[in-house]
């Protein structure tokens, strides 16, 4: 078995592992990097150009791990796609979407090669897209293959409980097994539940290490987490600020959506109008209609009855007037440029009555990064656009991550039992904690974590 990084950055960056088994060859996922533009974000696809390609699985719909899939068909014509239902759902609304931002960039910035692919682009490959339910094994072998009389190796998505459509993905073959977990979530969200890898066996183990550099403070819990966020919340009400929450449009908007609808309905905030952005209100929308088929909690709670949502319009969030107390759960989570969570942003900096409140990751090298890390009063430059800000409204972080806890992932590595951990996904101080907790705890597994473009053997 052989095993080839294609992410272009040795940390966090555009997932895509390319697996050769048994003669055969399975492209999981294929993303973009966060925080480079143009070809520059794309997964290393020359490394395995000259290779015939069977298939491309996809472990969920958020952009890292599945923003230059047209990209990725181009290459490999052939190759057939296949993703969780639930993702089947996402997949086109997450593609037209990145073709909407890239020519907004290429506009705005100037960057000459976007859009990487165009709507014309998704609408042609999108016939090719097959979703399947979770626990459904799956072959994959390219139809030639199949008509000569190759064994097919499988695929089996497991439920990760990360986001909507989410899986950790079971390769089978003849001779050896290997279990990618993509993003995963061992704990119980507010909608979604954990994930669950309960009977998942493997030689060899691809796995995400995020959190690897964060312990879990000793009494943490996330119910206490939530109810400081309630509190926090109903002080910028109080002082008539408002409350801005940067989100992802997908997964996290919808888990702090709920989370407010349970606030309100438990008394803890009065009723009142949430104001979102137009995809965050399309993949609400679809929340809503596939909340039969997702493994959740609260599954009648239906966010058109339970909440009354406000598109932000074009512009509206340089023009609204934002006292009053009002709530935002807007793109993008890390406060990236030419987004309205970056148009409040700097309008709600310099006044003590707002607030602005994260639920998530923000990687250092963005504006949501940089305003983590400043300090009350500090003067800093958020972005190009934005120049130097001065902190002077409320800024907390909240820890209620869609990705699982180190310790959760240091007793899965045990429950798998692989031969063989390929880490990645994380940034370095993260593997190196995985890789020496591994070490320590399981002495018998190799450890491997190649660097882009790199291929071990497993």
């Amino acid at each position: 078995m052989q095993i080839t990084n294609l992410n272009p950055d040795p940390e966090i960056g555009a997932s895509a592992w390319c697996l050769d088994i048994e003669d055969h060859r399975l492209l999981m996922d294929a993303g973009t990097h966060p925080k480079r533009e143009g070809l520059a974000s794309l997964p290393l696809y020359r490394a395995i150009a000259k290779q015939e390609l069977d298939a491309i699985a996809i472990s969920h719909c958020h952009h890292d791990h599945v923003g230059t899939l047209p990209v990725a068909m181009r290459h490999f014509p052939k190759a057939h796609v296949l993703m969780t239902e639930l993702s089947y759902f996402l997949v086109e609304r997450v593609l037209h979407n990145s073709v909407n931002v890239m020519t907004r960039q290429r506009d705005e910035l100037g960057i000459k090669k976007y859009p990487l692919y165009t709507h014309d682009e998704v609408d042609d490959i999108a016939p090719l897209f097959q979703g399947f339910k979770y626990n459904r094994e799956v072959e994959w072998a390219a139809f030639s293959k199949t008509r000569a009389g190759f064994f097919s190796p499988t695929v089996e998505f497991y439920d990760a409980g990360h986001t909507l459509g989410s899986a950790g993905i079971m390769v089978r073959g003849q001779k050896q097994t290997l279990f990618y977990t993509g993003d995963v979530c061992f704990h119980d969200q507010t909608i979604l539940r954990g994930a669950r890898f309960d009977d998942v066996r493997a030689d060899v183990l691809i796995m995400e290490t995020t959190r690897g550099n964060r312990a879990v403070p000793p009494g943490f819990t996330r119910e206490a987490e939530i109810l400081r966020l309630a509190e926090a919340i109903r002080e910028v009400i109080k002082r008539k600020g408002s409350v801005l929450i940067p989100s992802f449009a997908l997964g996290r908007t919808q888990e702090i959506l709920a989370q407010l609808a349970l606030m309100m309905k438990a008394g803890q905030l009065d009723p009142q109008p949430i104001y979102i952005g137009g995809l965050g209100r399309v993949f609400t929308e679809i929340y809503d209609l596939e909340a039969h088929r997702a493994n959740r909690q609260h599954s009648n709670l239906k966010f058109s009855e339970a909440l009354t949502l406000l598109v932000l319009e074009k512009n509206q969030a340089d023009k609204m007037k934002l006292t009053g107390g009002r709530i935002f759960v807007v793109t993008a989570g890390m406060i990236t440029e030419h987004t309205p969570a970056h148009q409040l942003a700097i309008r709600m900096l310099g006044d003590e009555r707002h607030a602005i409140f994260f639920v998530g990751y923000a990687d250092s090298g963005t504006p949501g990064g940089r305003l983590k890390a400043a300090k009350p009063g500090e003067t800093f430059v958020l972005s190009p656009s934005a120049g130097e800000v001065t902190v002077r409204c409320d800024v907390r972080d909240y820890d209620l991550t869609a990705h699982a806890n180190r310790d959760d992932l240091l007793d899965f590595v045990g429950s798998v039992g692989p031969k063989t951990v390929v880490l990645g996904h994380g940034e370095s101080g993260s593997c190196k904690w995985f890789t020496e907790q591994i070490g320590a705890r399981y002495p018998r597994i190799k450890i491997l974590q190649p660097g882009p473009g790199e291929t071990v053997e497993a």
